[in-house]
C-alpha cells in the first residue's frame, strides 16, 4: 500500500497550483483590487459576492478590537460584540441581525482620516474592505482594500433612517471622513468582524461604511478548496492537482516515484474519459451508419461531432466493458461510474445509441446522454441518461457548461435550451452561452450553478434567457421557470420562435442567423407568462377582463419584486387586458391583502356563534421612514409646517410626484384644500387637513409631519425649498424617462418609425426638462 505523500511534493503542488485557476472552474471571478478577486460563494447561496480569492496569499478582512460599531443599542467596541448576534446598519441603511466573530491574531494597519478639523484613527488588516466615494458628485461607491486607500479618498457613509442613531446626514458631497495616511504598524493582535448577508457591509461609529467578512466561514488554500467543493480527501485533492500541474509525487515508504493513480472520484472521471474516447472512435465504424445519418439530418457534420465529443455505443452489450477492463479498470469502478450495469452478469448500460458526453465546468466527462436511433431498441425511452453517481448529479449538471462558461462570464448572459442538439445548434450558430439540463427540469440547483458563472449579484445584473416551445408543455415550463425567477438577480427572458421551432429545427430550416435573431428577440419572462394567463379569458367581456386580472395578480404577487403594485408588472397587465391601470393596481392590492382560504372549522350544535367578525387585515404599506421616500416626506413637512415658504415653487407639483400611497393621500388633501397658499394665514392648517382625512394612515402621517423637525436648524429659505421641491419633480421626470426608454427598447424603429420618432422626441424633451429641474434644485437658475 502506498505511503504518505512527501511534504516537499505537497509544497510543490501548492506552489504550482494557482488557486484562481482552480476556483474559476467553479465560479466566475472578477478583479476586486489589491491583487484580490471575488465572486459568488460556491458554498452557500447569496445575492452579493462575498467569496474572495487572493492568488498571492490568504487573508481575512477584519478590524481591531476597539473599533466602534454602530448598533441599534448605540456605538459599541467590536470586541464586545464578538460571539453574539446584534442589530447593525447595512449598506442599504436597514437594521439587520448579524453575527460577530473573532478571526484570530493578525497584523494591523493604521488609517488616519480627518473631518471638520477632527482626526480619527482606524486599525484594520491590510485586506479589509472599505468603500470610498466615486463619481463627480460622490454619490456612487467603489470597494478599496486597506492597502489601496490613498490620501484624499473620501470614505463612504451610510445613515440610519430618520430618527435613528448616529449623526445627522451632512449637506453636501464634500463632507465626511477623508483619508490622510495609511501605514503598517507593529500591532499584532486578535481581530474581529461581522457577517452581514445582505450587502456584505456594515456601519461603524460616525456612519462610516465598511466591508464584512465571509458569510459562511469557508476559507483555505487551493487544496482545501478542492476538498470542500468536491467532497474529497486531502490525498485525493493533492493527487488531482499533481496530475493537472505535472508534479511527480513520491511516497514516504521509499517506493519508486509515481504519478497519482487518483482517488475513487478520479478513477470515475478517468473511466468516463476513457468511455468517451471509445464511443467517439466507434462513431466512425460501419455499425454507426444510422448514428451518422441522424447527425447529418440534424445539420451536424464530422467537425461538429468532434467538437462536442459525440459518439456511438455499439449494439454489442459488452464492448465497452471489455475495453475498460483492458485499461485496468475494475468492475466496481465502471459500475460506480454508471457505465456498466449488473444483471445476471455485467453489461454495458448504453447499447446501440448515439451518445453525448456530459462534462462539468472544468471539462471532465462525468456522464452521458444517449438517444434511441434503432427501431428495434428494446428500451422505448427516447433518451437515457447516466444514473446518479458520486460524480454525476443531474440536478446540478448543465450540458454545455464546459464550452459556455467563459462566454457566460464575459457577456453576463446565459441561454437555457431544452436538449443536446439545441445546445449544439446554438453554439454552431454563434450563441456561445447556451446550456441545457440533462433529463430533468431546470431547478434551483441549476440556477445556483448558472449564477456563479454569471457573476449574478445586485451590482452587476445579467440576463438568463429560456427557450421554450410554443405548445402547452412549453407554457408549463415557462410557468415553472417563473416560479424560480427569485433565484436570479439577473433579468429573466424567454425566446419563443413564432412557428414553434426549437433552435435545432430553426437552424435547419432558416440558418444560423435565425437562431441568433431568436435570442435577440427575447421578451421578459413575466410578460410571456402573464400573456399566457390572460389569453385563457374572454377579454371582450367585462367579467372576463376582471377574471383575467385576478388570475394574473397571483403571479404578479409571486414575483421577487415586492413593490410590484407600482411596477411594470401591473402596467403590463393593464395593457394586456385593456383595463384602466388604477383598476389593475386596485385588484393587485386586494389580492395582496386577501388572506389564503382556510377550511371552515367544524362546530357542534352546542357551539355558540362567534361574538363578532374578525377585523379585516390592514394594508401592507412600505415604512414611511424608508429612505426611498425621504424626499417626499421632507417636502410635505415644508408644506404643512411652512406653507408660506414654499410659495409658487410648488405650483407644478402633482399627485404623481408622490410614490408612497400615504404621502400621495396627504398631497391629495392639500390640493383639495386649496394648496399650500391656503395655509399661509391659517393657524389651524394642519388640524384642518387632518380633520378632512378619511384614511387613518393619512391622518396619522399628517400629525407626524406637522411636528417632526426639518433637516435644517434654520428657518427654511428659498434655496432649501428649491432643493427639495425641484429634486422631487426631477425624480418624477427620471421615472418617466425610464419608462420611455423601456418603450423605445421594445419598439422596432423599422416597423413603427412614426411612433418611434415621436417617443424619441419626447425623450429628448424630458431629458432637457430633467436637466432644468436639476439646475433649479442646485440654485443654478
Amino acid at each position: 500500500m502506498a505511503g504518505r505523500i512527501r511534504d516537499e511534493d505537497i509544497a510543490e503542488v501548492r506552489e504550482k497550483a494557482r488557486i484562481d485557476d482552480i476556483v474559476s472552474s467553479y465560479v466566475t471571478l472578477r478583479n476586486a483590487g489589491g491583487g484580490s478577486m471575488k465572486g459568488l460563494c460556491p458554498f452557500h447561496d447569496e445575492k452579493s459576492p462575498s467569496f474572495h480569492v487572493t492568488p498571492s496569499r490568504g487573508f481575512f478582512h477584519c478590524l481591531a478590537g476597539e473599533t466602534m460599531v454602530l448598533t441599534a443599542e448605540g456605538a459599541r467596541p467590536i470586541r464586545e460584540l464578538a460571539g453574539g448576534t446584534h442589530r447593525v446598519l447595512n449598506a442599504q441603511a436597514n437594521w439587520v441581525e448579524a453575527p460577530f466573530r473573532s478571526y484570530g491574531v493578525q497584523r494591523l494597519w493604521r488609517i488616519t482620516a480627518t473631518r471638520n478639523r477632527q482626526t480619527k484613527e482606524l486599525y484594520a488588516t491590510d485586506g479589509h474592505r472599505w468603500f470610498v466615494r466615486a463619481g463627480k458628485t460622490g454619490s456612487s461607491r467603489r470597494e478599496v482594500l486597506t492597502t489601496d486607500l490613498k490620501q484624499g479618498d473620501r470614505l463612504a457613509m451610510t445613515f440610519p433612517p430618520s430618527g435613528g442613531l448616529g449623526d445627522a446626514p451632512e449637506q453636501g458631497a464634500g463632507d465626511g471622513w477623508v483619508v490622510q495616511a495609511v501605514e503598517e504598524t507593529d500591532r499584532v493582535e486578535e481581530v474581529f468582524c461581522a457577517e452581514v448577508e445582505d450587502g456584505h457591509a456594515f456601519v461603524l461609529e460616525d456612519n462610516i461604511l465598511t466591508g464584512n467578512c465571509f458569510g459562511c466561514q469557508e476559507g483555505g488554500d487551493v487544496i482545501s478548496f478542492l476538498m470542500k467543493i468536491d467532497g474529497i480527501g486531502f490525498s485525493d485533492a493533492v493527487e488531482r492537482l499533481a496530475d493537472k500541474y505535472g508534479v511527480t509525487l513520491r511516497r514516504e515508504d521509499g517506493g519508486e516515484p509515481q504519478r497519482p493513480k487518483g482517488p475513487q472520484r478520479q478513477r470515475l472521471i478517468e473511466a468516463n474519459k476513457a468511455a468517451q474516447e471509445f464511443y467517439a472512435g466507434q462513431l466512425a465504424t460501419p455499425d454507426a451508419l444510422v448514428a451518422r445519418q441522424f447527425l447529418d439530418s440534424r445539420g451536424f457534420d464530422q467537425s461538429a461531432a468532434a467538437t462536442f465529443g459525440v459518439g456511438f455505443a455499439p449494439r454489442d452489450g459488452e464492448a465497452l466493458l471489455r475495453h475498460l477492463r483492458q485499461l485496468r479498470f475494475t468492475d466496481e469502478e465502471v459500475v460506480a461510474a454508471g457505465l456498466v450495469a449488473i444483471g445476471r452478469s455485467a453489461y454495458d448500460r448504453f447499447r446501440g445509441r448515439l451518445l453525448w458526453p456530459i462534462r462539468d465546468s472544468s471539462g471532465d466527462t462525468i456522464g452521458f446522454g444517449a438517444r434511441r436511433i434503432f427501431d428495434d431498441d428494446r428500451i422505448e425511452a427516447k433518451y437515457l441518461n447516466t444514473s446518479e453517481t458520486p460524480v454525476y448529479k443531474k440536478s446540478q449538471v448543465l450540458y454545455g457548461i464546459d464550452l459556455a462558461r467563459r462566454d457566460i462570464a464575459r457577456s453576463s448572459q446565459a441561454v437555457v435550451v431544452e436538449g443536446y442538439t439545441d445546445v449544439m445548434a446554438c453554439h454552431l450558430a454563434g450563441v456561445k452561452t447556451a446550456v441545457a439540463t440533462c433529463g430533468t427540469a431546470f431547478g434551483d440547483d441549476h440556477a445556483r450553478v448558472l449564477r456563479r458563472f454569471l457573476h449574478d449579484h445586485e451590482e452587476f445584473r445579467g440576463e438568463v434567457i429560456f427557450t421554450f416551445d410554443g405548445d402547452a408543455a412549453g407554457q408549463k415550463a415557462a410557468l415553472r421557470a417563473f416560479g424560480g425567477d427569485q433565484n436570479f438577480v439577473s433579468q429573466t427572458y424567454v425566446a419563443v420562435e413564432p412557428d414553434g421551432l426549437d433552435p435545432c429545427d430553426l437552424r435547419l430550416s432558416k440558418g444560423d442567423a435565425a437562431v441568433r435573431e431568436l435570442v435577440a428577440r427575447r421578451v421578459p419572462l413575466y410578460r410571456f407568462v402573464l400573456g399566457n394567463v390572460v389569453e385563457q379569458f374572454d377579454l371582450d367581456r367585462a367579467d372576463g377582463r376582471v377574471a383575467a386580472v385576478r388570475a394574473a395578480a397571483k403571479l404578479v404577487l409571486s414575483s421577487r419584486d415586492k413593490s410590484v403594485v407600482n411596477s411594470s408588472y401591473a402596467r403590463e397587465l393593464s395593457s394586456l387586458t385593456g383595463m384602466e391601470p388604477n383598476e389593475v393596481l386596485a385588484e393587485v392590492r386586494r389580492a395582496a391583502n386577501r388572506p389564503p382560504p382556510r377550511p371552515e372549522p367544524q362546530r357542534s350544535a352546542r357551539s355558540p356563534e362567534p361574538a363578532e367578525a374578525p377585523a379585516p387585515p390592514r394594508r401592507q404599506l412600505p415604512d414611511l421612514r424608508d429612505p426611498r421616500f425621504q424626499l417626499e416626506r421632507e417636502t410635505l413637512k415644508l408644506v404643512i409646517q411652512h406653507p408660506g415658504a414654499v410659495g409658487g415653487t410648488i405650483r407644478d407639483v402633482g399627485v404623481n410626484d408622490f410614490t408612497h400611497p400615504t404621502f400621495r393621500g396627504v398631497w391629495e388633501l392639500v390640493a383639495a384644500s386649496g394648496g399650500p397658499a391656503a395655509g399661509v394665514k391659517d393657524p389651524g392648517w394642519a388640524t384642518g387637513l387632518r380633520a378632512g382625512a378619511t384614511d387613518p394612515e393619512v391622518s396619522s402621517a399628517i400629525s407626524a409631519l406637522g411636528v417632526e423637525p426639518l433637516l435644517t436648524a434654520r428657518e427654511p429659505d428659498a434655496a432649501y425649498v428649491a432643493a427639495h421641491v425641484y429634486r422631487l419633480q426631477e425624480l418624477t421626470a427620471m421615472r418617466r424617462i425610464t419608462d420611455l426608454k423601456s418603450k423605445l427598447q421594445r419598439t422596432n424603429p423599422v416597423e413603427e418609425p412614426t411612433e418611434y420618432n415621436r417617443m424619441f422626441g419626447e425623450l429628448v424633451a424630458l431629458e432637457q426638462h430633467r436637466r432644468t429641474l436639476r439646475e433649479a434644485a442646485m440654485g443654478v437658475v
